[in-house]
């Protein structure tokens, strides 16, 4: 019941809320009821996405985005009408109504599967991961590893980004390598990966976060995933894919929401010093660049070579050409970052370290 209760929200929770309370209560989906607990709708994390994209505001209530006509299932239910709903329109939660239309339970993958997850659409396209960097920011550390082997536990971040994606067919990996390659490269050569294969993209010298890829033009010929080496996503990377090839982009870069409130009165002020007004303790919403991107080869010819070239160079370039860039976003949760100690205390805290 606890974990019911945590995906109940009423319809007047602004999609600000709702998206916290997803975050919170680690499922992506929310019913939507009254003060008797009458269903009057499910809101998604795809829902509050398609929101975003169209600009619209996150102090907005919920109700403007719920599906009004939401998958059920009456008390009663059988095991296998459940899993066959769930299967064919892959959802992983199904709320349980009485005659009534009131949510009295709920019915997740896991009650009927034993995976614990719903299996990883596949989507094996190259992964580039930037790797080269001194993790300045991580110091002393990254005086003595790279930023790619600290620690997550008992793993490296480097190999749980790995793992992440060999979760969606993913096979071959190339890690941009310049500071301190040579541990990265014994720590490769000690450890088992038949899964996978590691390809090294040597820098001579520091390209920043794009320069590097020139190396691969002849090389890869289809779409690329590139990551950064301290990141980790808690997101469908399928389903990334798919809006990325739907809206025909030639980059999409993941968006992460962050929340922003300013602890002070703001002054707005007009001519001549006069104050028009205070906003007492204003919010603020923005999309921020994750460290993932998704490319298209006519990006990477691009890339000019032997430059030091930022990707958001790259992105800034493509769209004085006209070419269409998008962006995916997701929650502030599902984006996991270790580039400050601060965000690294987080992860680590994530992962129960």
């Amino acid at each position: 019941m606890e974990r019911l209760k945590k995906a109940l929200i009423t319809p007047k929770a602004t999609i600000r809320n709702a998206m916290k309370q997803m975050d919170e209560g680690g499922d992506k989906i929310l019913f939507v009821v009254d003060n008797e607990n009458t269903i009057l709708g499910v809101v998604t994390d795809g829902n509050i996405r398609r929101w975003i994209l169209k600009k619209g505001g996150m102090g907005e209530p919920i109700s403007r985005i719920m599906n009004r006509n939401p998958i059920k299932l009456k008390e009663g239910y059988s095991s296998e009408n459940a899993k066959d709903i769930m299967t064919v329109n892959g959802i992983e939660c199904i709320p349980i109504v009485d005659n009534k239309n009131k949510v009295i339970s709920a019915i997740w993958w896991t009650d009927l599967f034993k995976q614990k997850v719903i299996k990883r659409r596949k989507i094996n396209v190259p992964v580039i991961i930037m790797a080269g960097g001194e993790g300045s920011r991580l110091a002393p550390f990254t005086k003595i590893l790279p930023k790619p082997l600290m620690p997550i536990g008992d793993k490296p971040i480097i190999e749980l980004i790995i793992e992440k994606f060999t979760e969606y067919g993913c096979k071959e990996f190339y890690l941009s390598v310049n500071y301190k390659s040579h541990i990265i490269k014994a720590f490769f050569s000690d450890i088992e990966h038949p899964t996978y294969n590691i390809h090294y993209i040597n820098e001579e010298v520091p390209l920043g976060t794009a320069g590097s890829l020139s190396l691969l033009k002849n090389k890869i010929k289809g779409t690329i995933c590139v990551s950064n080496c301290d990141i980790l996503l808690e997101t469908d990377l399928a389903d990334i894919m798919d809006f990325h090839k739907k809206n025909k982009n030639i980059v999409t870069l993941v968006g992460s929401m962050k929340h922003f409130t300013i602890p002070y009165g703001v002054c707005k002020v007009g001519h001549n010093g006069k104050l028009n007004a205070i906003d007492e303790k204003p919010e603020y919403d923005f999309l921020v660049n994750t460290g993932m991107y998704i490319l298209e080869p006519a990006a990477l010819a691009q890339v000019p070579k032997n430059k030091f070239y930022h990707i958001t160079d790259l992105i800034n370039d493509l769209m004085k050409k006209n070419k269409k860039v998008g962006v995916y976003p997701i929650s502030a949760k599902s984006w996991l970052d270790m580039g400050q100690f601060e965000e690294l205390q987080e992860m680590l805290k994530k992962f129960g370290v």
